[in-house]
């Protein structure tokens, strides 16, 4: 068993005392998250689990309506604002009420003004640091990062969005997933929008290309980020052989081989698998005023950011070395090189570099590129 590091082990100790995080991500509203917590409620109060609502948005839907059944519901907390009576969450109620568990539907839902926190997802929060396991639902598109790349795809801006942080502080990520067509006849059926909203919906957000792209979106996104828990896992175990389902691609360059060319080839490769891109220029220890190799790798630098590939430059004698190390840090699955200018003798004496990766790196494919020039 590997030790665990003064940060390793105090990260446990503070995890320790908070409540647990799930997150029910879905591509588009109606794909049954809010069904599914309801339900996986149920079973933990079958098992003696002390578990509440404190919040769920039905939308009128019979049948998430008929799943709440006999769950207890934290009463909501009535707001005054601009001399309008609205109710928002009670999070002081639920702190009171303390139980182990509670759901807590709309994750990127904006408070009323006076209310707690400004957002659901800060309530959430504070729900989580006093102890109390939160489950949550939330649509893909709602996150941060995605929110640009939402709207450019549907022509939709998403006005309320959460942090991508809140995805890597869940303990638990489950994808509520149903076919395109299932999802489109659930919205004929009345299903999701009342009927004098169907046909709006279907001939723009719910249009067959959109949903496709939200839902190749949302299952992306997930696998990402089970592979970095995953090497997180791998890493603090110390654990051979784990590798994620994502691919993730290393080129190594030197400045003596056709680099633009190796990076091209590494980056055709990555976007067919649709994978994360890294490029690894190995130089030697001692250091350079040489303008001309400055310049290279100033281009080499440029061209990655183009490409949206990570560069990263390390110093070493021998590059097999920290060819290997990044390779199992950041959990590659295909090392790309170029063709060794190196003559027989001289790979007889120091030894093959695609050997030395091959015997370092168990479960990665190596490609040696032949140089274009000979």
């Amino acid at each position: 068993m590997a030790n665990k590091s003064p940060d390793q082990f105090l990260k446990e100790i503070e995890r320790a005392n908070k409540g647990r995080l799930k997150i029910y991500i879905g591509a588009a509203p109606g794909v049954g998250k809010t069904y599914q917590m309801l339900r996986d409620a149920h079973e933990m109060k079958e098992s003696g689990i002390d578990v509440v609502i404190g919040l769920v948005e039905t939308y009128g839907r019979k049948g998430t309506i008929a799943q709440i059944g006999d769950l207890e519901l934290v009463p909501m907390k009535e707001i005054v604002y601009k001399d309008v009576i609205l109710e928002e969450m009670d999070v002081e109620a639920i702190l009171k009420r303390k139980p182990q568990v509670v759901i807590v539907d709309e994750l990127a839902h904006t408070n009323v003004p006076n209310s707690r926190n400004q957002k659901r997802f800060q309530d959430v929060l504070e729900i989580i640091e006093n102890g109390i396991s939160v489950m949550t639902a939330v649509n893909i598109q709602h996150f941060e990062s995605l929110n640009d790349y939402v709207n450019r795809m549907t022509g939709v801006k998403v006005r309320e969005t959460i942090p991508d942080t809140l995805m890597d502080l869940a303990d638990e990520v489950e994808v509520i997933d149903v076919s395109i067509d299932a999802l489109r006849d659930r919205l004929r059926q009345g299903k999701i929008y009342s009927k004098d909203k169907i046909e709006t919906a279907l001939n723009n957000f719910f249009r067959v290309g959109n949903l496709t792209a939200l839902r190749e979106l949302t299952l992306r996104e997930v696998a990402n980020e089970v592979d970095e828990h995953l090497m997180e896992y791998k890493n603090a175990k110390s654990v051979e052989g784990l590798v994620g389902a994502q691919e993730k691609i290393l080129v190594c360059v030197n400045l003596n081989f056709n680099a633009e060319y190796l990076i091209r080839r590494g980056y055709r490769i990555a976007k067919m698998l649709k994978a994360p891109l890294f490029v690894l220029y190995v130089k030697s220890n001692e250091y350079t005023t040489d303008r001309e190799k400055l310049k290279k790798l100033d281009d080499l630098s440029e061209l990655c950011t183009k490409l949206e590939a990570e560069f990263k430059v390390v110093a070493a004698n021998d590059p097999a070395v920290p060819i290997i190390e990044f390779a199992k840090e950041y959990g590659i699955t295909q090392v790309i090189i170029g063709q060794s200018a190196r003559t027989r003798s001289h790979e007889i004496i120091r030894g093959s570099i695609v050997r030395k990766i091959m015997r370092g790196i168990k479960y990665v494919d190596v490609l040696v590129v032949a140089d274009p020039r000979i």
